[in-house]
């Protein structure tokens, strides 16, 4: 018979998730997770395989977190840009300083590291593309619903969304005014192309 987990991995993987969250991936050593977490080096190596494993799994919660808001925004609007609007507005306003942000974490995750962690690099750009992979399935939706003009580029119109959402979570630190950025983030989506001229 094989022996039992004596630790609850999703609580570990919160944990650590939000030390990462904080402190980014060079910045986290093993002694701040050990101590975070609660486990030995030789604990985590064995469940994780290494830092490099535990960060993969954070990143891949982090992006299990941004799926399941988009999921739960489409459920709650019938319009696919409105769904797309009310993601966006999550990850600019209602996390924009403590909690874990996905879109957020894995765009700095790609900015701190370097070519010497290769690997986590195209782990991260592999979730960012799930989650644009979404954005695009809610575009094509709203073209079929012609809400968006069927000429558009899905994909293009993906990474103009990922790209707002860097730029507005930039802007937060400067100008944290949530009248401001709600009034932004409209007339992002009032305008040509995600409205029909």
């Amino acid at each position: 018979m094989s022996k039992t987990a004596k630790f609850d991995r999703q609580k570990v993987i919160d944990k650590a998730t939000n030390l990462y969250w904080k402190k980014g991936f060079h910045a986290t050593s093993m002694r701040s997770l050990q101590n975070e977490i609660d486990m030995r080096p030789g604990s985590i190596y064995a469940a994780f395989g290494s830092k490099d494993g535990l960060f993969t799994e954070a990143l891949r919660h982090y992006t299990d977190m941004a799926l399941a808001h988009l999921t739960l925004c489409r459920s709650k609007h019938p319009s696919p840009i409105e769904a797309l609007k009310a993601f966006v507005k999550i990850q600019v306003i209602d996390t924009k300083n403590d909690a874990p942000n996905a879109m957020c974490m894995l765009a700095k995750t790609i900015g701190e590291l370097t070519e010497d962690n290769q690997n986590l690099i195209d782990t991260t750009k592999a979730y960012l593309g799930e989650i644009a992979n979404q954005f695009v399935n809610l575009i094509e939706e709203a073209q079929a619903m012609g809400e968006i003009d069927k000429d558009k580029n899905s994909s293009d119109l993906s990474n103009r969304v990922q790209i707002q959402i860097a730029g507005l979570r930039t802007f937060a630190k400067i100008d944290d005014d949530k009248n401001k950025l709600e009034a932004m983030i409209e007339d992002f989506f009032s305008h040509y192309p995600f409205k029909k001229d």
